[in-house]
């Protein structure tokens, strides 16, 4: 699976992998890929700089990139405190009713809420940047559009290329304005937040209107078939999410959470602004249903409903609540139906796309003939 994107990167499979598990990212790299660690959840760059110390040591020199978050727009506050205290008590009194329906527990005391959605603030993500500059980081992608100019050159300084997920063909063109070297066309069907274009309507679209900037195909995407696809369509490579969940190198620490991703069907996400504020695709739970019922207050915009619902979250996760229980993840979950190795989901991405293009080959042979 070699492009000219995956050529210049030096990886030996035109297959990117987004994951916020360093365990993962590194397999993904020495399976032949490139691993981008998500950043989002590290509040404290200390703990980016362990995470990245580790990702140097199992990598074996082989590249990999950094996954932030810079919204295009922001809620004005300085601090995370000024931030929260624009949260309405009405939205508060919703969290606290939903979670007493269903039983749900306090944190134990000294416990504090593990899952936090600042890493959706601009201040946040620049602080893990100071941090990642200082490593031989690959690809920078920022997951809500082209980060700010100053960002841009600060990467193309160190050599870093800059990788943008896109929705539409429009937003793929400002990012092909702002300098991005890399646009991911990120379909309908993809975890976590996602436009309304499916994969296949949008991916050549994107490659036309960016032309010759290299396209990543995301979104559904979870055999060598259909990275063949992708690559047919005008894609320089695929990124890939969803799929490494149910990896035993992500170690979810819930054997529940990863039941419910085993058995669920492509038809048991929602695309939802339940978790961050903006629409993104996840399991279909009850948490997601109260958000998304018109009778409630509705979610409020990024980053308010990331603060609100953080200790919420950490309680749900905590204590395995099967009915609220849910993560990001896309319509590719059906096909997630057994827990493997990231090398063994890797070994058999490559085996589908060659046999796709040998029967595409067997196909034209015939059309010649």
């Amino acid at each position: 699976m070699q492009t000219e994107l995956s050529r210049t990167l030096g990886i030996e499979h035109a297959l990117f992998g987004f994951t916020p598990f360093p365990a993962v990212a590194a397999a993904i790299t020495r399976a032949g890929g490139l691993g981008v660690l998500g950043a989002v959840r590290y509040t404290d760059p200390g703990d980016l700089a362990r995470d990245l110390d580790w990702m140097q040591a199992h990598t074996g020199g082989l590249p990999y990139g950094l996954d932030v978050v810079m919204p295009a727009k922001k809620v004005d506050g300085v601090t995370e405190a000024e931030v929260e205290a624009m949260i309405p008590d009405g939205h508060r009194a919703f969290v606290h009713d939903t979670l007493a329906r269903h039983g749900v527990p306090e944190l134990p005391e000294g416990k504090v809420s593990g899952w936090r959605i600042t890493g959706w603030m601009e201040q946040v993500a620049r602080a893990q940047l100071d941090v990642a500059f200082d490593y031989p980081v690959k690809l920078l992608a920022n997951a809500l559009g082209s980060p700010p100019p100053d960002v841009v050159a600060r990467a193309h300084d160190h050599g870093i290329l800059v990788a943008a997920l896109a929705g539409s063909a429009r937003h793929a063109r400002r990012h092909a304005e702002a300098g991005i070297d890399i646009v991911v066309a990120q379909g309908y069907e993809a975890g976590g937040h996602t436009g309304e274009i499916a994969t296949m309507v949008l991916t050549p679209e994107v490659v036309e209107a960016v032309a010759p900037l290299p396209v990543l195909a995301a979104g559904g995407i979870g055999s060598g078939e259909q990275i063949a696809a992708g690559l047919a369509l005008g894609a320089q490579g695929v990124w890939l999410g969803s799929l490494w969940l149910t990896t035993t190198e992500a170690g979810l620490g819930s054997r529940a959470l990863t039941a419910k991703l085993l058995a669920a069907g492509s038809g048991d996400t929602v695309r939802s602004r339940a978790l961050t504020g903006k629409p993104a695709r996840q399991l279909r739970t009850a948490w997601t249903d109260a958000w998304d019922d018109p009778a409630g207050p509705g979610p409020l915009p990024m980053p308010l409903q990331g603060l609100l619902v953080a200790e919420a979250v950490s309680r749900i996760q905590t204590y395995e609540v099967a009915p609220l229980l849910g993560t990001p993840v896309g319509q590719i979950v059906g096909r997630m139906t057994s827990e493997r190795t990231v090398r063994q989901v890797v070994d058999e991405l490559t085996r589908g796309f060659e046999r796709a293009v040998d029967r595409i080959e067997r196909i034209a042979g015939r059309s010649a003939r």
